[in-house]
């Protein structure tokens, strides 16, 4: 008797330790997976709640737990730092990741987000394969957990665009998945692997993006119903090369007839014979709906060929739907286009709900759902009712900011490069003319205040020295790395955007601080979720720790997202 209560005592002192020495099992979920819808505004959610089924977003709402007013919390909001800020808890000033594309100064030319020429294609061409996520400076919860698990967990990234699959899956994945339209499939680069797995092979040999290609875009409503959008043919909306109006139906198969100039440029140039498959623009697919049905069908497929969630231990699917975003850039916030784009959306990731409830089983999973950014309402839809917005020529902006250094300070190539809202300064031309740097910076904020839309600018060397807990500045701070960034940072007024063929207006874009680009959905749903919602303040970077802390794993080496009590019931 004296033993036992030793004993007894000795197992409530060690607490949970000892509970956990008992049972060795830990709890975690079968299968992570992550959902990033590719310019997927928040109130998307909500505009076409009464045209959703009852298994795709109003069950992950109904069952799940709802961060209500989730937002990023730097700027330039776009894809690239978008995916990486999600999976590694942190913003670009610590990743790296400042924009889809940025200026390299040590190299005079600019740099693709997931480029890397050190690695090769697999299964596809060149240009499309060379990728990798060398240029993301921190580990991502994917890194985490693989490391956690001594690389037992899988991890393996699903997108069209490349990335939107790299970036998530992180630097030690066991594979990335991406789509090469020159080929209609799927395709890596050896950072991952040095062949394909046969069923990936046997995917892209079912031709499957010529197959959805084959039938016009019809909606899948009525017309009449999407009475969320505006009219058909509207003049802001963009079309597909070779329409005149931006209207249902969409010809796919006339359309997608002939490959794009890019792909056969891309086929010559690395002296390739064109494949069957090419015959036709099967890059078209990421401008439909059925982009994403191709991304769901091909995730389906890995989880069933890789045994996802089935092996008895963690793993982790990154898994983002591309095509809401060209959709979005084409025929902007308010189109049937848009709307249609949705409604398909949500059957697919109903599908992906049930297969995951009948093969990991129910409750098994934990799903998280976000955006990498939002979008921005066309300004011409905007001014048509009277709000006030516009747009900006970035080549303009250019151009203008030039020409006024020359006037100032004499002949020579003052302005390397001016993208994601930042001006690069050509420094060694600044050092031969005995020029102050500061100074200089100091003058260009001035002249682009001048411009038409811009409402602030702030230099390089203003965000390296100050700090802000919040408001544009913060976003500035936050979004701003000294080896990646410009020397002068823009922002533009409310409701304004960046638009290359300015003066002309179609479609929409994103980039912004403003809450139209930084307020996206944040939905938790499956294994040890409640259902509930919160409207407390949530950073995109929160994601990450939260995840952390369910997985009982280190946070990503960068993190400065916090864990979210709510969602865990805390």
């Amino acid at each position: 008797m004296k033993k036992s209560l030793c004993f007894l005592l000795a197992a409530a002192l060690a607490g949970p330790a000892f509970a956990q020495k008992k049972d060795k099992s830990l709890a975690r979920p079968k299968l992570v997976v992550g959902i990033v819808v590719d310019q997927m505004r928040y109130d998307y959610l909500y505009r076409y709640w009464s045209k959703y089924g009852k298994n795709g977003f109003r069950r992950l709402l109904g069952e799940g737990f709802s961060y209500e007013n989730a937002h990023y919390n730097y700027v330039p909001t776009y894809t690239g730092p978008g995916h990486a800020s999600i999976y590694t808890g942190t913003t670009p000033s610590m990743h790296g990741i400042v924009g889809n594309n940025w200026f390299v100064r040590e190299e005079g030319k600019g740099t693709y987000v997931t480029e890397d020429k050190t690695v090769q294609p697999v299964g596809g061409t060149a240009a499309a394969g060379q990728q990798s996520p060398r240029h993301m400076l921190t580990s991502t919860i994917t890194d985490e957990l693989r490391l956690a698990t001594n690389f037992q967990s899988k991890v393996i990234g699903v997108c069209i665009k490349d990335r939107g699959s790299i970036l998530p899956a992180g630097h030690a994945a066991n594979a990335a998945y991406w789509y090469d339209g020159a080929n209609g499939a799927f395709i890596s680069s050896t950072f991952y692997q040095n062949t394909l797995p046969e069923w990936v092979t046997k995917f892209n040999a079912e031709n499957r993006a010529a197959q959805y290609l084959s039938k016009p875009w019809e909606t899948l409503l009525p017309i009449a119903q999407y009475t969320e959008s505006t009219a058909d043919d509207v003049a802001w909306e963009g079309t597909f090369k070779g329409e005149t109006k931006p209207v249902f139906p969409h010809d796919l198969p006339a359309l997608s007839a002939t490959p794009i100039a890019a792909v056969q440029g891309n086929l010559k140039a690395e002296n390739e014979k064109v494949p069957v498959a090419t015959s036709r623009n099967l890059d078209l697919i990421r401008s439909t709906p059925f982009g994403n049905s191709l991304t769901a069908d091909f995730a389906l497929e890995a989880i069933r060929a890789e045994q996802l969630g089935q092996r008895g231990q963690t793993d982790f699917l990154a898994l983002s739907f591309s095509s809401t975003d060209y959709v979005g850039h084409q025929f902007g916030v308010n189109a049937i286009e848009t709307e249609d784009t949705y409604l398909r959306l949500d059957q697919d990731i109903a599908r992906l709900l049930d297969y995951l409830d009948k093969t990991v089983g129910k409750g098994q999973s934990l799903v998280f759902l976000s955006a990498d950014h939002g979008a921005a309402h066309s300004p011409d839809f905007l001014r048509s009712q009277r709000i006030p917005a516009g747009s900006v020529g970035p080549r303009l902006m250019r151009d203008s900011l030039q020409q006024a250094l020359v006037k100032r300070h004499g002949a020579g190539q003052w302005v390397l490069s001016y993208e994601n809202q930042q001006v690069y300064l050509n420094r060694p031309l600044i050092a031969q003319k005995n020029l102050n740097l500061r100074l200089l910076q100091d003058e260009v904020a001035d002249i682009m205040i001048g411009f038409s839309g811009v409402t602030r600018a702030i230099t390089a060397d203003d965000l390296q020295k100050s700090h802000w807990e919040s408001g544009m500045l913060m976003y500035l701070e936050n979004g701003y790395f000294p080896k990646r960034s410009g020397d002068v940072m823009v922002v533009l007024e409310p409701g304004w955007l960046e638009s290359y063929q300015y003066p002309v207006n179609k479609g929409t874009t994103h980039g912004s601080a403003g809450n139209y680009d930084t307020h996206i959905p944040m939905l938790f749903w499956g294994w040890h979720v409640k259902q509930g919602s919160s409207v407390v303040s949530a950073r995109i970077i929160d994601i990450a720790p939260t995840l952390a802390r369910w997985l009982h794993i280190q946070e990503p080496d960068g993190c400065t997202g916090t864990p979210l009590p709510e969602v865990l019931g805390k």
